[in-house]
């Protein structure tokens, strides 16, 4: 087993922590919090090992899982990389792009692992619908969720869309081109709802909205391709796949067939991906375990993480703008 620890242990890092510890792949060697008051409080609720000293716990563990407010990530990430330890990091990766190439660049120096916490790549729904998209060329994605004041230190854009961006640069094979933004700050200082649209080389073009002041929550996303269209709902774990293919000659009475305007009959066919329930969180802090025990590349890499925060980076400069 690999012996684990992590820092910070807020909303988000009280479900690592736990996850940690039911792992069949890591020993939950402890974790350490700025605020002693809430580490220790935490130690003596679950029984968690509080390490009031950071580099006391650094000297016990093989993988540190960072899970700080973004402000503390580099800081953290480069006392790991120092003392050989590989690491999981939650997204974004860094505040800023230089911060975030330096830790891939040590990373590389230094034969570290390292993987980003970009967890919608293990929704089951993504899981389920991924292999039907093929070569998309245009992406309509909506992110929307009620007010939470946590978080609102960091814009929509660094906060929710990043989401996006990460699932979006993971299935467009091509460079990013021009992107076009526009945001407003609401109830905070910083943008609380945001649209951008961007364009890729190979002539693909994305459409994301993202709230953080809705009435509704709603993570879907459409990719529509040549002859199909794939939808996938992220909040409720569905997919559908609408495809289209020359009709039969004899078609049944169940079979749906429209014709266009220069007489072609085709055949609509709908699919359901097999969508199989997971814990995501669990299963992307197994995937590390697996590369590390293994040897093998991680599933969201430092480059996959540092290229999403630098669409997000671009798209908040041009909001500011």
């Amino acid at each position: 087993m690999i012996k684990a620890g992590l820092v910070g242990a807020g909303h988000l890092g009280k479900i690592h922590l736990r996850l940690l510890n039911q792992s069949e792949k890591y020993e939950l060697v402890g974790f350490h919090d700025k605020d002693a008051e809430n580490g220790r409080k935490l130690a003596a609720e679950f029984g968690y090992k509080y390490f009031e000293n950071f580099d006391d716990l650094l000297n016990e563990i093989d993988m540190l899982d960072i899970v700080t407010p973004t402000v503390y990530h580099y800081d953290y990430a480069m006392k790991a990389i120092e003392k050989g330890i590989h690491f999981f990091i939650e997204k974004p990766v860094t505040q800023t792009l230089e911060q975030a190439e330096e830790i891939l660049y040590k990373c590389r120096e230094f034969g570290i692992k390292a993987q980003v916490g970009h967890v919608e790549r293990y929704n089951p729904a993504f899981i389920g619908a991924k292999d039907y998209i093929q070569n998309p060329m245009f992406i309509e994605i909506h992110r929307l969720a009620e007010f939470n004041p946590r978080g609102t230190d960091v814009s929509v854009v660094l906060d929710l869309m990043i989401h996006d961006l990460d699932i979006l640069l993971s299935l467009v094979k091509s460079k990013v081109k021009e992107i076009h933004a526009s945001g407003v700050s609401v109830v905070s200082k910083t943008p609380d709802i945001c649209n951008a649209r961007i364009e890729f080389e190979n002539g693909c073009v994305a459409n994301l909205t993202t709230s953080r002041i809705s009435m509704k929550a709603m993570r879907k996303s459409r990719f529509f391709q040549q002859d199909a269209y794939v939808s996938v709902d992220f909040l409720e774990k569905k997919a559908e796949v609408i495809r289209m293919k020359p009709a039969p000659e004899n078609p049944s009475d169940f079979d749906m067939i429209i014709e266009n305007a220069e007489g072609e009959k085709n055949q609509i066919l709908f699919e359901y991906p097999n969508i199989q329930p997971n814990n995501a969180i669990l299963d992307e802090l197994e995937s590390f375990a697996n590369a590390i025990e293994y040897d093998v590349p991680v599933q969201v890499s430092l480059e996959d993480g540092t290229e999403a925060l630098k669409v997000a980076l671009e798209i908040v400069r041009l909001i500011q703008k």
